[in-house]
């Protein structure tokens, strides 16, 4: 079964030569990284139809990372065309997609970046993520339990989505019966960052934001009355903030539904990924299997594998394929000269395929040492969950091979069929 179909050269260079992110084709979907490696190859900073600048080389984005000073990531100027218009939002309303894009974590500045990234690493410190290992074995084995019942399912609705849901519930602590509503939110919500948004998208989009703010509000009230523990629940540290400062009640609200959005989609897609990607390359299955039998009882030594295995995964196949800057300053990167305000996109897919880092970049190799991918981003807003991301990611695939090793695909993978997240809405499986 093929999975990631080849793209024929004069294919290649017919995207790549007309690449607009507004109107990408099916297969550019099913496999980017040929157009990435021609544009890496021979057009590192390109000038997009749209006036943006499209970046595909490693030591281009790590520049971009590193200056956060004239790098902004801040969404107000970008986003305001996109979702604040009639009839979802005015100047005096603004639209709930824009409200929650302009203040989450991931699309700000400092000082609000600062103040929401410590209060949520307070609640990951390596000792909280670390109590967290037993409960999320538990919640793997349970899954696993009901796919062995089955005699199979779908690798994303019957495991990779479930793990993330579980684990966010917890840090927030949402009922396990509200739990319900929150994957489809989260899709909805992230769906409409995509560059080119459909009325429809739109429309469910600003509803879901909505509807989560909604049952937030209940859920924060609660909690005002009722405080968790504030080194493990996020939710608790950001009502209470720290130092005598506080968020704002949007401010809070916003920051719940990114933490959701944020620890969701790209764990689901980590795990879905890694999973179709080992039926696609056998040898690196078997290399795993191998490892994991070598080190079965030695959990340290498990641990090195299983995490160099999701370091591979995660460069390979980045869940998030895309990020946005924009320059507050006139600037050269590559060697190009952008002007102040040029809005830049971050392409994370190609960048963990530049050879110029990498050793046969585009092969699959889960003893890959000194992995230095970017699918966690790079300084200042360098994923705040990464160490959780990766203890679900080892977890869940570690087990999964364990108990189902010669698990194989009964039918082709559905892709999201977006180009910022990458991974698949469907993978249906059975177990040999």
């Amino acid at each position: 079964m093929v999975i990631t179909p080849p793209l024929p050269a004069d294919r290649v260079r017919d995207i790549a030569g007309s690449l607009d992110l507004r109107e990408l084709p099916a297969d550019f979907y099913a496999n980017p990284y040929p157009v990435y490696a021609w544009l890496r190859e021979h057009e590192p900073v390109r000038r997009m139809p749209d006036g943006s600048y499209f970046l595909t080389r490693h030591a281009d984005l790590v520049q971009v990372y590193r200056d956060a000073q004239t790098f902004s990531s801040d969404k107000k100027i970008e986003f305001g065309p996109k979702y604040n218009h009639a009839p979802f939002g005015s100047d005096t309303r603004p639209a709930p997609l824009f409200e929650h894009h302009t203040t989450s974590l991931v699309f700000n500045d400092p000082p609000l970046h600062t103040r929401v990234r410590r209060l949520i690493m307070g609640a990951l410190t390596r000792r909280a993520i670390a109590e967290m290992e037993d409960g999320l074995i538990e919640l793997v084995d349970r899954l696993l339990d009901a796919i062995e019942a089955r005699g199979g399912g779908d690798l994303i609705e019957d495991f990779a989505s479930a793990i993330p849901v579980e684990i966010i519930g917890n840090l927030l602590g949402v009922p396990h019966a509200d739990r319900g509503p929150l994957r489809d939110w989260s899709l909805a919500i992230l769906g409409a960052l995509e560059p080119r948004l459909s009325l429809e998208q739109e429309t469910l989009g600003n509803e879901s934001v909505r509807a989560f703010c909604d049952y937030l509000r209940e859920l924060v009230a609660h909690r005002r009355q009722h405080p968790g523990d504030p080194q493990h629940d996020v939710l608790t540290r950001l009502i209470q903030g720290e130092g005598g400062e506080q968020l704002s009640e949007v401010e809070l609200l916003q920051n719940c539904v990114f933490i959701l959005n944020a620890g969701h989609e790209t764990t689901t897609n980590l795990i879905g990924n890694s999973l179709v990607a080992l039926h696609e390359w056998p040898a690196q299955k078997s290399v795993l299997l191998q490892g994991l039998q070598a080190t079965r009882g030695a959990p340290d030594a498990q641990e090195r594998l299983m995490t160099l295995a999701v370091d591979e995964f995660l460069r390979f196949e980045s869940s998030n394929q895309l990020g946005n800057r924009r320059a507050l300053a006139a600037c050269t990167v590559g060697g190009v000269e952008l002007p102040a305000d040029a809005l830049i996109t971050l392409c994370i897919g190609a960048a963990n395929r530049d050879p110029a880092v990498f050793a046969l970049p585009e092969q699959l190799d889960l003893q890959r040492t000194d992995n230095r991918h970017l699918a966690f981003g790079f300084g200042v807003h360098q994923c705040a969950g990464l160490s959780l991301a990766r203890l679900e990611g080892r977890i869940a695939i570690a087990r999964f091979l364990q108990r189902f090793a010669d698990y194989r695909l009964t039918g082709a993978p559905v892709r999201g069929g977006r180009a910022r997240f990458r991974g698949f809405l469907r993978a249906p499986f059975a177990l040999a």
